[in-house]
């Protein structure tokens, strides 16, 4: 899967957001410290939505399936 990560250059260093990816969005004062904290925002977006689903889906007759997205 590719996600594609946006960096806006602002006074007090940078804003960081994925497009793909409502709710992953962060800042650092570097660059890279933007870079850093967009990977752990990604992380916990993709954590708590895994965990609202399962929430969501307890007790039901599920399948679960891995996806790998390519593209």
């Amino acid at each position: 899967m590719r996600l594609t990560a946006i960096f806006q250059k602002v006074p007090e260093g940078y804003i960081a957001f994925v497009e793909e990816l409502p709710g992953a969005n962060t800042q650092g004062k570097t660059l890279e410290e933007a870079r850093s904290n967009l990977l752990e925002a990604i992380e916990l977006v993709l954590e708590s939505n895994r965990m609202l689903a399962e929430e969501s889906i307890q007790g039901m007759d599920v399948i679960r399936e891995t996806l790998t997205v390519s593209g």
